[in-house]
């Protein structure tokens, strides 16, 4: 019946009917090879569920996998019959954070209402910045809804590291005391859309961190929060190994801690959230907590004539402890203000100290030593196997120095965004140990600029030495104060007090200043805590200081 139709149509309808016919074959093709794309996507993405929704005014084919969410766009055929390819949109569940079901409510109306559709919250990547997105499904059949939603909710509780019950410490006075505010508007709503239960605390006094982790249930926590700037951040991860080390009872051995902590930036540098977090953005640091973003980091230990005094990350003596004592006697100043201050009446009272130093050299490599640890049967090595390898590989050198400086983590920030120490990272079993020997003022300015360089020479100078070590000893073999109170033009010209051998110095420990003898063992500890977050290499920069 065909045949005679063709002739009937004449030369045009002819064609016409020809052009149908071959629609029909692709469609018929197209319908026999769609099992087959399906079976081989099944096979690399297990398909769990798809359906029709609309985005926006348009329907769209959503296709749910174990591991994303795809949607293309329904659109008509031409009139060629030649499909339109369209490019998928697609959202990975490692970035989803919560799902809601969306309804139809009256003012006032709390619970009920007409089904919608569903509502996905996740993240999207700006450059180092985490940004919070929402993709809206809609589709009124309540049965089909709740069908999504259920196995959406059951795929987003299988990323075991996110977190449910949180333990938040709030320092309120750090930097401009804004932290309070910070929780409040950014990081509070993103725990409440991401069902993340919190539990705070504001600290009122130094030591208070310290105080509620030594009694606290940490069993009942999935993770800790801490609120604040670099002290603040110290403070609770010196907390947190101290109480592992409690509940081991392990008073010699430090103790890996079993939650990790969460790091908002709060402060003037935030140095530890930048090195995890490559950006200064309280958003992108509770991103990564709700994603459960985990990380392991190097830890050090500080102990004078064998008494622990803190862990850290970071620790400056010479010219970083002193500009740091000079920033803190003037915080009434504007944070940038501050620093630059400290910053010229140091150099202007430029002098160098009388150091012995010993360290280890370390045996690490530079790649992640998680990785390395997760093919070791016992995790929590003692630290003493470390470095205990012999009284004769420890290395002697003596001088005078203007600055020391020994950090397990880059300390990446807005103003050095390859960080003061570049050559290591998070979690490779070593600590940098930069010594800058004795130089003029102009030699030690080139030096201090290029750190905020991108060439990245601020090691290239004759009297930098730089050291990968495990373990260092410093001794001070005279050190010096300075009078508490001082005149503008007194300070230029007054000399250093020479206190006895006995006397205390200056550590700018993690942001901090710490007293300690003129005796100082640091020791480096693999991966002994966790936070939240990734490697960084470079933080994104936003400022820059021009007092030098």
């Amino acid at each position: 019946m065909a045949e005679p139709e063709e002739e009937l149509q004449g030369e045009d309808g002819g064609s016409a009917k020809k052009v149908q016919k071959r629609s029909r074959r692709k469609k018929e093709k197209r319908r026999e090879e769609e099992p087959q794309v399906l079976e081989e996507e099944n096979q690399s993405d297990c398909v769990l569920l798809r359906g029709i929704f609309k985005l926006g005014k348009k329907s769209h084919d959503v296709l749910l996998t174990r591991t994303r969410l795809t949607w293309t766009p329904i659109v008509p055929e031409t009139p060629t019959g030649e499909p339109c390819t369209l490019q998928p949109g697609v959202v990975l569940l490692q970035d989803v954070f919560a799902v809601k079901v969306k309804r139809r409510r009256a003012v006032g109306q709390q619970t009920g209402g007409a089904f919608l559709g569903l509502a996905l919250f996740y993240c999207r990547r700006r450059g180092r910045k985490l940004e919070e997105d929402t993709l809206h499904l809609h589709n009124s059949s309540s049965e089909h809804t709740h069908r999504w939603y259920s196995t959406l909710k059951e795929q987003l509780q299988a990323f075991s590291s996110r977190p449910r019950y949180l333990k938040v410490f709030i320092n309120p006075c750090s930097h401009k005391k804004e932290a309070v505010y910070i929780y409040r508007e950014h990081v509070a709503p993103l725990f409440k859309v991401a069902d993340v239960r919190t539990d705070i605390t504001v600290t009122e006094r130094r030591g208070h961190a310290l105080s509620v982790m030594k009694e606290c249930k940490l069993d009942e926590y999935d993770g800790v929060v801490c609120v604040g700037g670099d002290g603040s951040v110290a403070e609770v991860c010196h907390a947190m190994v101290l109480r592992a080390q409690l509940d081991a009872d392990s008073p010699e051995k430090p103790v890996k801690p079993a939650l990790p902590l969460g790091i908002i930036p709060a402060g003037s540098t935030d140095v530890v959230s930048c090195s995890v977090h490559g950006v200064r953005d309280p958003p992108t640091a509770a991103m990564h907590i709700v994603l459960g973003h985990l990380q392991q980091v190097d830890m050090c230990s500080f102990s004078s004539f064998g008494q622990l005094m803190r862990f850290g990350f970071s620790a400056m003596f010479g010219f970083g402890a002193q500009s740091l004592a000079r920033a803190e006697k003037k915080r009434w100043m504007p944070s940038s203000q501050r620093r630059e201050y400290a910053l010229v009446k140091t150099l202007a009272r430029l002098r160098p100290e009388d150091c012995q130093i010993s360290f280890l050299p370390s045996n690490r490599t530079n790649r992640n030593l998680s990785e390395q640890q997760d093919q070791q049967q016992d995790q929590h090595q003692d630290p003493e196997s470390v470095v205990a390898v012999g009284e004769e590989s420890w290395t002697t050198i003596q001088g005078l120095y203007l600055s020391i400086s020994v950090m397990s983590i880059p300390c990446l920030s807005p103003v050095i965004p390859r960080g003061l120490a570049p050559n290591t990272r998070l979690a490779n079993g070593s600590a940098s140990l930069i010594a800058v020997g004795n130089a003029s003022r102009s030699e030690f300015v080139k030096h201090l600029k290029r750190y905020s360089s991108s060439s990245g020479q601020q090691f290239s100078f004759s009297f930098v030495e730089t050291h990968d070590i495990s373990a260092v000893k410093i001794q001070l073999q005279a050190v010096a104060g300075w009078p508490e109170e001082e005149s503008e033009e007194e300070e230029s010209k007054t000399s250093p007090i020479i206190q006895s051998e006995g006397a205390t110095c200056l550590w700018n420990i993690d942001g901090e200043l710490v007293e300690m003898a003129n005796e100082v063992l640091i020791r480096v500890h693999p991966c002994l805590i966790t936070l939240y977050g990734e490697e960084v290499d470079e933080a994104e920069s936003a400022v820059s200081c021009s007092c030098i």
